[in-house]
């Protein structure tokens, strides 16, 4: 506890040194630690510490306003995760592709001023001196940075602290960015790995919020994210992501593989912020989806997920994304979400599973069977719940996502026979079509991930599955397709103002204009 206390307080220190940023990037980039190379000796704060508060921003732990901002009202709603009962601004806003620049703008600042920036400090610091920490800030830059550029697209990633002769910061296009990304996994594997076999110290035992020092856990999850960032490239850069895919699968220490090895930060004593959303501030349901699925399967994990209405036990009901609502009373009555124990998860394994099942559809070495891994991806996601009537389940080959129906207004409802309501059973088929036994991953995949509304967003864009539901009311000035959904956020509009001749450059490089209706690099679909 002694040693937790410590770390918080050089945390609160190196966040009062940030807290004087304007907003401009050029405040974002500039390094607010000073330290000697005498200062990193001993017991090691002042290289662990920066990577503390990395780990605690990847959502903002202790500022639900701001994490509603920086993922909530954007990529869990999108996701099909989630919908709010509340009609922000008049009922026009993200939720009916309104896209609001001062919600916008949080992802994007928060990554770089409180992640990215703590975690250049580390490497820059520990060089080739302290390869571990090197390693481990390393691979939370990456973990950190996808997640931005696959909200946005092009990121300044490898020109990160650079300043040219126009006093800009460089962006890299998404596809160099994912490229960095492949090479510095690929550097931070091997440290840490070469690292391990020499049977070094294990020393940041006391900074890390995930797997309390396990480097062998954090090779694996490094290697999962490779696998992850592969698999989100096979549509545009098939040698590429065989080649990162492989490299991924053939590593002797793998992938993670159970429960255990979830890659989930430990706010506590905080408690999670969807928990203040959902409860404190009334501002968070379930989503319409998650109904028509959960229910449709009849799914264990309904009950670890949401919580039944007033209704009876066996009752839920979401809520459809981009409707009309005109007082949050309406559906604060739908479900809530179930409470969330005080960490917060960014990849659970099953993933891991899913991701070399689709492996498997793509042919790659060391990948296995599709059969087996998707099995696996679905009975590890049970056991996350200390759930065992997997078996049963994936026996399943009749049950499907129900239709929807909206019990105060049946313009919002989801037919039988809508195109936007799936038909995927859960049981393998191995006689079924590419396209089927991908669809059956992804769905399942889907539903293992949550809350990570990210990820999930990310990969229906991706792939189109899970089938979702369209908004019903589109606010978007016809820049986003109400069948082709949202494919990204705009560019913060603090970039405009900061550093506009980069992003003038970074424009160009996207598919189409600078709106939500443009896809990603990686979109195909």
């Amino acid at each position: 506890m002694l040693k937790r206390v410590r770390i918080t307080l050089l945390v609160l220190a190196a966040l009062a040194l940030v807290s004087g940023c304007t907003g401009k990037f050029t405040d974002i980039n500039k390094n607010p630690y000073d330290f000697t190379e005498s200062d990193l000796k001993g017991d090691f704060q002042l290289l662990g510490a920066p990577l503390t508060q990395a780990q605690l921003f990847l959502l903002r732990y202790n500022d639900p306003p701001t994490a509603q901002l920086q993922q909530n009202l954007n990529s869990d709603v999108f996701s099909g995760y989630m919908m709010t009962p509340t009609p922000f601004e008049g009922n026009i806003n993200n939720t009916n592709y309104a896209l609001l620049y001062i919600w916008n703008n949080h992802p994007w600042n928060e990554a770089y001023r409180w992640v990215m920036k703590p975690c250049v400090f580390t490497q820059q610091k520990a060089g080739d001196k302290y390869p571990d920490f090197y390693a481990w800030a390393t691979i939370m830059k990456v973990e950190a940075m996808h997640r931005i550029s696959d909200i946005f697209g092009p990121i300044i990633y490898s020109h990160f602290g650079d300043i040219n002769n126009e006093n800009t910061f460089e962006y890299d296009s998404q596809q160099e960015a994912y490229n960095h990304f492949f090479h510095d996994l690929d550097t931070a594997i091997n440290l840490l790995t070469n690292y391990v076999n020499s049977g070094s110290a294990q020393r940041f035992q006391a900074f890390d919020l995930v797997y309390k020092g396990d480097y062998v856990k954090w090779i694996k999850f490094a290697n999962t994210l490779r696998l992850r960032l592969a698999i989100r490239i096979n549509g545009v850069d098939k040698d590429k992501a065989r080649k990162e895919g492989e490299a991924a699968l053939k590593h002797p220490l793998g992938l993670l593989q159970d429960a255990k090895d979830n890659f989930a930060v430990d706010i506590s004593p905080v408690t999670h912020p969807l928990n203040i959303m959902c409860y404190t501030w009334a501002d968070l349901r379930m989503s319409a989806p998650m109904e028509s699925i959960l229910t449709g399967y009849n799914d264990p994990r309904l009950p670890h997920y949401f919580v039944h209405t007033d209704e009876g036990p066996d009752v839920y009901r979401g809520i459809r994304n981009g409707i009309r609502i005109s007082l949050k009373e309406q559906y604060t009555g739908c479900s809530k979400l179930a409470r969330f124990e005080n960490k917060i998860q960014f990849m659970a394994a099953a993933e891991a599973w899913f991701l070399k099942a689709e492996a498997s559809l793509n042919g790659w070495d060391g990948a296995g069977s599709a059969a087996f891994n998707y099995e696996k991806g679905v009975s590890t996601s049970f056991s996350q719940y200390g759930l065992t009537n997997f078996n049963d389940y994936l026996k399943n080959d009749t049950s499907k996502p129900r239709p929807y129906v909206d019990p105060l207004n049946k313009d919002n409802n989801v037919t039988a026979d809508s195109k936007h309501l799936s038909t995927i059973t859960i049981k393998w088929n191995e006689g079924a079509s590419q396209e089927e036994k991908l669809e059956r991953i992804i769905t399942q995949k889907w539903i293992a991930m949550f809350p990570e509304g990210t990820e999930a967003w990310s990969e229906f864009r991706r792939t189109g599955y899970p089938k979702l539901f369209p908004v019903v009311i589109n606010n978007s000035n016809n820049t986003i397709n109400t069948e082709k959904f949202i494919r990204r956020l705009p560019f913060p509009q603090i970039e405009q103002v900061t550093n506009p001749k980069a992003l003038s450059r970074a424009k160009k490089m996207l598919k189409g204009e600078d709106n939500g209706g443009t896809q990603l690099w990686w979109d195909t679909k």
